[in-house]
């Protein structure tokens, strides 16, 4: 069986997926029907995720990529970026892997943009790895786990901006990987602001959203599905 990855520049729905709108639709469904309450208790996993976790020597460090503007790192990746770079020269891993691949009107890859700024920054060549093809972070991911299985690495620090982190751990952890999180605390939007609290609430429905996902692929033994997310 061919696993669906998504084309290159792709668009909402094409994202989605086989059974992506499904699952969007359970999960609409059951947030409404429940008046939000698995959103609220999603809502408390990212601000848990985001306060960080204790931080331990890995394998490498993931950067999870983000859309450029203009073919420049915006203010988000470029927080995320600093803040694996200063994992790298604490020594909480040998090396960085950069993901993200063309987005939006981007010329260049968000992996290649990243690789780009941390060799700026003093980090080797040497001790950068890029993931080049994925359009989203579950794509990140996965794409990751196979680079990790021929390396033969097994532990992981994972970067991304605060309110992102709880997503992007329960994903890899779906994969099986043995992650860590650690989040940029400086990424916009400030702590505390309606910006903050906004963006929280979002991340709970999308976190939502990616369990109810995985309980409906597995709830309809779909293979196909599944192989998308575990």
């Amino acid at each position: 069986m061919t696993t669906y990855r998504t084309p290159q520049r792709s668009t909402f729905w094409q994202k989605l997926g086989p059974g992506g709108f499904a699952s969007l639709a359970l999960a609409l469904a059951g947030g409404l029907l429940t008046l939000g309450l698995p959103v609220w208790l999603c809502r408390r996993k990212v601000l848990q995720a985001a306060a960080g976790q204790p931080l331990r020597r890995a394998d490498a460090i993931l950067v999870l990529g983000r859309r450029l503007a203009d073919d420049q790192i915006t203010s988000v990746f470029r927080q995320r970026l600093e803040h694996a770079a200063s994992l790298w020269l604490l020594g909480m891993a040998p090396r960085v892997i950069v993901t993200g691949g063309l987005t939006g009107d981007a010329t260049r890859t968000e992996a290649e943009a990243g690789r780009e700024w941390l060799e700026a920054q003093g980090v080797p060549e040497e001790d950068i790895r890029t993931e080049d093809r994925s359009q989203h972070t579950l794509e990140n991911l996965f794409n990751v786990r196979e680079h990790l299985r021929v390396e033969g690495w097994t532990t992981l620090v994972l970067v991304s901006d605060p309110l992102h982190l709880a997503r992007a751990l329960a994903m890899a952890q779906g994969l099986g990987l043995d992650a860590t999180g650690s989040p940029a605390q400086s990424c916009p939007p400030l702590r505390g602001t309606f910006g903050w609290w906004r963006r929280s609430l979002k991340e709970a429905f999308l976190l939502h959203w990616y369990l109810t996902g995985m309980a409906y692929s597995r709830l309809i033994r779909s293979e196909k599905q599944l192989a998308r997310v575990t």
